[in-house]
């Protein structure tokens, strides 16, 4: 009796959830809705199987012990039942519905893209991350930042491992919560795989080829993952990180990006009259260098030929022309490892790392160059950069006099000749290049809003429209966070009364307000 009662015991320790759940080796719940539904799912299949396992090895060896030849029992001489030939073909059936029906759901989720807040284009090459928000001129590279000397280990020692090693990077990929962003995903050059575990998120990266997958993060933190793609020779070091914050820390890092790329527009400009001393390019050359080309042509400039042929005494770093250095640095080789760097290094730091190479390892060419030797030959004009330096500026002083104007007096009654005035002005700023200053469209994509159902029907379902855009027609853009909600509603009432529609509606800035709360 005791002995039964401790394997009941046993039993239900093994099929308690929160054991198994407590596991360091089970699978984690995650951070999203979809990853916690795919942990469910992965514990119920565990369940069904766990379970069809005990009963199959059970009854197994009880019949092993129980009936064996040694205590008299003989064997059964049925042969082909009809009745058990059924039942182990309906019971399996049934268990696989029972698991196939959940897992749909959740895969069907798992690709539902549509109505995203935000979408980031993500592109792997190797071996970083390249990231560029949509809408929001916002671009950057993600690199590996763990100490090369922690990893970098050819004699045999290496340096204290950190706390994140080898999953940690200079630049992280930063999200708000509570909105769903959507990722579409390639890549440069082979195949990687955008791959969070916590998001339950894992996609191929293909070149020529565009992969989506999305996320809705509930909590601010910081989420690690990596490539999941064997994509050469340094694919352990293709970390990926990303930083979770709330909607207000999301926005003030907006603020600061646009910032921080408006002041290196101006220091790119200020470069290029600058004259950087050896020293000084030596030392920032030597740090651009270890970040982003010993990967491949090593520390010690010996290469690894023939896929990355060696620096060190080259003819490319030290007979060649420094413009002809310079040039394979900014724009890449065809048909090579060698990636474009013009787009990923400032015009200083190109200046620098060139600098380096044709100095260090015994090379020692004595050339300097500057970043207006790198702007002669990339092409790029002196005074488009600082006339985009300007623009920077320029929008940021515009942000910060738009932070500092009066919020809007939501609770005015406006009259009809203000409302027009005003919507009249705000349609032909941002709707008439698609609805035409006339109101008549161009069919089929920018339908005619003169005498058109939406401007003559129902109220609501005009400022829903505006508002939220449509789920039909992906060419009608919200404008709930383009436009004021004074602005939103004299455009509404402006073209409920323009071009003859004349329906007398005057929508004011409460109505959008429940409107938006909606």
């Amino acid at each position: 009796m005791k002995r039964r009662n401790l394997g009941l015991l046993l039993l239900g320790g093994l099929l308690s959830s929160s054991v198994w759940a407590d596991m360091s080796l089970n699978l984690t719940k995650g951070v999203t809705e979809v990853s916690r539904d795919v942990y469910d799912l992965h514990m119920l299949v565990l369940y069904i199987c766990t379970g069809i396992g005990i009963v199959v090895f059970g009854a197994m060896f009880w019949s092993m012990v129980f009936h064996r030849k040694s205590k008299g029992f003989k064997p059964a001489t049925f042969h082909e039942s009809t009745k058990v030939e059924i039942l182990w073909t309906a019971i399996p059936v049934v268990i696989l519905i029972a698991m196939a029906f959940p897992a749909t759901i959740t895969l069907i989720d798992m690709e539902n893209n549509d109505d995203a807040d935000l979408t980031i284009q993500v592109t792997g090459s190797q071996w970083k991350w390249h990231y560029k928000y949509f809408d929001q001129d916002l671009e950057f590279y993600s690199v590996l930042s763990t100490p090369r000397e922690q990893y970098e280990n050819q004699d045999g020692t290496s340096a204290e491992k950190g706390e994140h090693y080898l999953l940690e990077v200079d630049r992280p990929l930063v999200i708000p919560t509570n909105k769903k962003v959507r990722f579409v995903i390639t890549s440069d050059d082979v195949i990687h795989a955008w791959w969070v575990p916590a998001f339950a998120v894992k996609q191929d990266a293909n070149p020529g080829f565009i992969n989506e997958a999305w996320t809705k993060v509930d909590e601010p933190g910081v989420y690690r993952g990596q490539c999941a793609e064997l994509c050469g020779k340094d694919h352990g070091f293709m970390p990926i990180v990303v930083e979770v914050k709330s909607e207000a820390d999301y926005a003030i890092w907006l603020d600061e990006q646009k910032q921080m790329k408006a002041n290196a527009a101006a220091a790119e400009a200020a470069s290029l009259n600058a004259s950087a001393s050896m020293d000084e390019l030596m030392q920032l050359g030597e740090t651009t260098y270890t970040a982003y080309c010993a990967a491949c042509h090593q520390v010690s400039g010996q290469g690894l030929p023939p896929a990355f042929p060696a620096l060190k005494g080259s003819a490319i770093a030290t007979t060649g022309p420094a413009s002809a250095h310079i040039d394979i640095v900014v724009n890449g080789k065809a048909g090579t490892g060698m990636q474009a760097y013009g787009k990923q290094l400032s015009l200083k730091e190109i200046a620098a790392v060139v600098t380096y190479e044709r100095n260090a390892w015994g090379n020692n060419t004595g050339e300097a160059v500057q970043a207006a030797d790198v702007q002669a030959v990339s092409g790029a004009s002196t005074s488009d950069m600082v006339e985009q330096a300007v623009e920077e500026v320029k929008e940021q002083v515009a942000a910060t006099v738009a932070k500092v104007t009066p919020e809007e007096d939501l609770s005015k009654v406006y009259s009809q000749d203000e409302l027009m005035a005003l919507g009249e002005d705000v349609y032909m700023t941002a709707c008439a290049a698609c609805h035409q200053a006339t109101g008549e469209g161009m069919a089929p994509v920018f339908p005619a809003l003169k005498g058109s159902v939406i401007a003559a029907g129902d109220v609501a379902v005009h400022l829903d429209m505006v508002l939220n855009g449509s789920k039909k027609n992906p060419a009608m853009a919200a404008f709930a966070g383009q436009l004021t909600k004074t602005q939103i509603a004299a455009v509404v009432t402006y073209e409920r009364n323009a071009w003859g529609n004349n329906t007398g509606d005057l929508v004011q800035p409460a109505a959008v307000v429940a409107a938006s709360a909606k």
